[in-house]
């Protein structure tokens, strides 16, 4: 056998071998998955035959009664992340511009050194910042500026205590937000210079470049960073906690005290002495695991379908 021969059957012994700790690795990551979903749905079915789809959709909550619904908890899950979203997804794209496109790389790298550092910061400094710094502030001027500006609105409604809804929403966007920066950049800086030197040499301005040649390129990359930090959002626990009341209370005004779901868990895990109690906790999960999911699945969806009126492969 001649050495060129030798060579070429070792590669190919070696790609098959890639190739399979590859298979194995992806098999391994759904495996998991499927095996914890599994778990939740073993140790929630006491909760899942008592309570049935009642569960998702009633708003009791009382362990002494032991009646239990997960409304409250889902209604402050989906509400504060979605806040954060409205809030952190802009910023994050307009940091990463002005660190790309305008500033000098001798003061871009600094900044990107204070964003990753905001990054490693733990989830419960985060929360202890926000309840006695972050919610002092929110109460003492943000919440009655909004009042006077909304007036009577049913969004800005009620006293202005400063913990609440709207507080953990901004603090959940303070936490996602480096994240999709980080990312959003970095998608931005993979953008071929001679692409947008073509652009600006045709004419057009900064604005129409950054719009048209850098986001568009990246623009899979974005919807990445931000699935990424929607993931990071939704079920973020520690942080949550201090600041988002802690109630089992539906109410549209972003003042009042909430909860969610990794509040919840978090709160009573440990005092659930009782089995159903204990149960309807696991089915909490349960349902943030299929939340997750089924978001995931939609933003999947929506991406293929974005990409495709872009004309993007």
């Amino acid at each position: 056998m001649s050495p060129s021969t030798k060579n070429k059957n070792i590669q190919q012994i070696a790609d098959r071998g890639f190739k399979f700790l590859t298979f194995l690795g992806a098999g391994l990551l759904l495996l998991i998955m499927l095996f914890l979903f599994i778990e939740l749905l073993q140790n929630s079915w006491l909760s899942i035959e008592k309570f049935g789809l009642k569960f998702i959709y009633t708003n009791v909550w009382n362990p002494v009664k032991k009646e239990f619904g997960a409304a409250a908890s889902i209604w402050g899950t989906i509400i504060s992340t979605i806040i954060a979203m409205i809030i952190a997804v802009p910023l994050s794209i307009l940091i990463a511009i002005f660190l790309v496109e305008l500033l000098p790389e001798e003061i871009s790298k600094w900044v990107r050194t204070g964003i990753e550092l905001l990054a490693a910061i733990p989830s419960i400094i985060f929360g202890m910042w926000g309840l006695f710094v972050f919610a002092p502030f929110m109460a003492d001027n943000i919440q009655p500026f909004l009042q006077s500006v909304f007036g009577n609105s049913p969004l800005f409604n009620g006293p202005p205590i400063g913990i609440g809804m709207l507080t953990a929403g901004i603090i959940l966007a303070f936490m996602i937000l480096p994240f999709i920066t980080s990312i959003t950049r970095d998608v931005f800086q993979m953008v071929p210079a001679v692409v947008k030197e073509s652009a600006h040499g045709m004419g057009s301005t900064l604005w129409e470049v950054t719009g048209k040649v850098t986001i568009r390129y990246g623009f899979q990359g974005i919807v990445g960073g931000t699935l990424l930090g929607l993931g990071r959002a939704i079920g973020e626990t520690m942080a949550v906690t201090f600041v988002i009341g802690n109630s089992h209370k539906i109410s549209l005004s972003l003042f009042s005290p909430a909860n969610s779901i990794t509040a919840t868990l978090a709160n009573e895990f440990t005092e659930a002495s009782d089995a159903v109690y204990l149960s309807s906790l696991i089915e909490l999960g349960l349902v943030l695991f299929i939340l997750t999911f089924i978001i995931q699945v939609i933003s999947q969806i929506w991406l293929k379908h974005v990409k495709k009126q872009m004309g993007i492969q």
